[in-house]
């Protein structure tokens, strides 16, 4: 019986599968009330009435109470998760596993606020981990999932085109600041101010708050600018071939799990 219960459980808690209605009715009630959480984050920056934030409260601590219990079932039932492992290996891979952090992290604070209202204006800023609780919907989106499979496939190649970059940043800041600290002082201070105009510049933003005015900054900042057209749009195409491969992928998968019948009798081949 209480095996029954616990596999009908994690049946229930995790993502829906085809005619899995009791689990994807789970699915719609929890994205809907991290819907919810994220749309009362900004919802709070207003003025609003006494009623209306109240109800926001209530909202809030509801979600705590909903979130926490999830948490606790997912505890629960992570040796069903992991079932080549132990009931410790199973536990501890599930408490180190990302969304299993990210659950934690978006319920943490509040019960401490919720149930230890400390009158300190610096707990305030652990209200902003709140936002966490959008990630919670990998889980329960297959594009969320394709998403995260693809950065997981390219965290390599991304990896090595963002630290290109860096580079390419770090260069042209201290270029940029040994050759317009002289004519602008009171602009390029140090490297950190070189670094803004850097990021600004590579990324193609241009702000205009900072520019160079000497020959050989102005030959920098164009070829900074060229460069930045490439070196930037590295990761993107990185991540859109992920998307490629990952989708064929997909297909193939699909394709091979289709079942052939018979076009003569309507007998399944195998």
């Amino acid at each position: 019986m209480y095996k029954r219960i616990k596999a009908k459980v994690f049946e229930i808690i995790q993502p829906a599968e085809n005619g899995k209605i009791a689990s994807r009715i789970f699915d719609y009630c929890i994205m809907s009330l991290i819907a919810l959480c994220i749309l009362s984050i900004f919802a709070v920056t207003f003025d609003l009435p006494a009623k209306v934030a109240r109800l926001l409260k209530i909202i809030d601590r509801i979600s705590v109470i909903v979130f926490t219990i999830e948490y606790l079932l997912r505890i629960w039932t992570s040796d069903l998760l992991y079932p080549e492992d132990n009931r410790l290996c199973a536990l501890r891979k599930y408490l180190f596993s990302g969304m299993a952090i990210i659950d934690l992290l978006a319920i943490i604070p509040f019960n401490r606020l919720a149930f230890f209202p400390v009158r300190l204006t610096a707990l305030r800023a652990f209200r902003l981990v709140r936002i966490l609780r959008i990630f919670k919907l990998n889980r329960y989106s297959d594009s969320l999932t394709s998403i995260s499979a693809v950065f997981k496939s390219k965290a390599k190649d991304i990896v090595t085109s963002i630290f290109v970059v860096f580079l390419l940043l770090i260069i042209a800041s201290l270029l940029i600041y040994f050759a317009e600290h002289d004519a602008q002082p009171d602009k390029f201070k140090n490297a950190f101010s070189g670094l803004w105009w850097a990021v600004a510049t590579l990324t193609t933003v241009g702000y205009g708050d900072i520019y160079p005015v000497t020959v050989i900054g102005r030959v920098i900042g164009a070829i900074s600018a060229i460069l930045g057209i490439g070196m930037v749009a590295i990761p993107t195409g990185i991540i859109s071939s992920g998307f490629m491969e990952h989708l064929q992928a997909k297909n193939n998968k699909e394709n091979k799990e289709e079942i052939t019948y018979c076009p003569h009798c309507g007998k399944k081949l195998k």
